[in-house]
Parts: structure tokens; C-alpha cells; sequence
């Protein structure tokens, strides 16, 4: 009985080392990738509007909203996306020829059902960014430039 225990033994832990063996050649895998640079796609003489909206229905930062920004980046005509989950906030410059907010609109509706756009509006520059003070600036932020 204990010659069968040793042979079965021996017989797994050769199987396991047989089995486990690397042949030391990796495996390569080749994928078709149709991603175009920003570079060539974008027309350095267009005009590019930026519009910011709130998106409604995330639930998290690194699935939701790098999902959606990376949706809206990859459409053409946009130059930058930036889509903030704390603020529930998407900051889009493109080229105003060739996408529209509605466009915009629904690239955040394709990208799943329980998402919904909210406050769209086209601005001058976005919220996050710093504004230059100006002469007559009261704010702290601006009281060491005044001096």
C-alpha cells in the first residue's frame, strides 16, 4: 500500500514539473491598432470652441469618467478632453466645423445608457483654469501681483 502511495506520489510532482515547464520562447501577439495621432488629424487653422457640461450617472473616476474622456478625445475634430468626477464636470475644446455640443451630447449617451448630460454651454475659457488678474483685483491670489 505504501509502494502505491509513492509511486502515485512521484507520479503527480513529474506530471506538475512536465506540465509547469516554460518553453523560454514568449509569446508575441500582433494587434491591429487604427488609433491616428492627434497630430495629423487636427487643422492648425480651425477654430476651436470649448464647451464644458456636467455628466450625470458616474459612479467612479478610473471606469466612468476615463471611459467617457477617453470617448469624446478619440472623436474627430477634438483637440482635449478632460472630464473631472469630483465635479461631475467635462471640458471639451474642439473644432466647431466638425463637432457640435449635440455631437458632444450624444458621444456621452453612446458611451452607456446611464449617463445624461446637463448644463451644456460654450465658454471663453474653463472653470479650472487660473484667470489673469487684473488692475483693479481685490482677491488675495492677486494681492502680490498689485503690489
Amino acid at each position: 500500500m505504501m509502494t502505491f502511495k509513492n509511486i502515485g506520489i512521484i507520479a503527480i510532482t513529474s506530471f506538475f514539473i512536465v506540465a509547469c515547464k516554460n518553453d523560454g520562447k514568449p509569446e508575441i501577439k500582433t494587434v491591429d491598432s487604427e488609433v491616428a495621432t492627434k497630430a495629423n488629424t487636427l487643422d492648425p487653422n480651425a477654430h476651436y470652441a470649448k464647451a464644458e457640461f456636467g455628466i450625470e450617472g458616474m459612479t467612479c473616476a478610473m471606469g466612468c469618467a476615463k471611459t467617457i474622456e477617453k470617448k469624446i478625445a478619440g472623436m474627430d475634430g477634438v483637440k482635449s478632453a478632460k472630464v473631472d468626477f469630483d465635479k461631475e464636470l467635462a471640458m471639451v475644446e474642439y473644432d466647431d466645423v466638425k463637432v457640435t455640443p449635440k455631437s458632444l451630447e450624444e458621444a456621452v449617451k453612446k458611451t452607456g445608457d446611464m449617463y445624461s448630460v446637463k448644463d451644456m454651454k460654450t465658454v471663453e475659457s474653463f472653470s479650472s483654469e487660473k484667470m489673469p488678474c487684473k488692475a483693479d483685483c481685490k482677491m488675495a491670489c492677486c494681492a502680490d501681483k498689485n503690489k
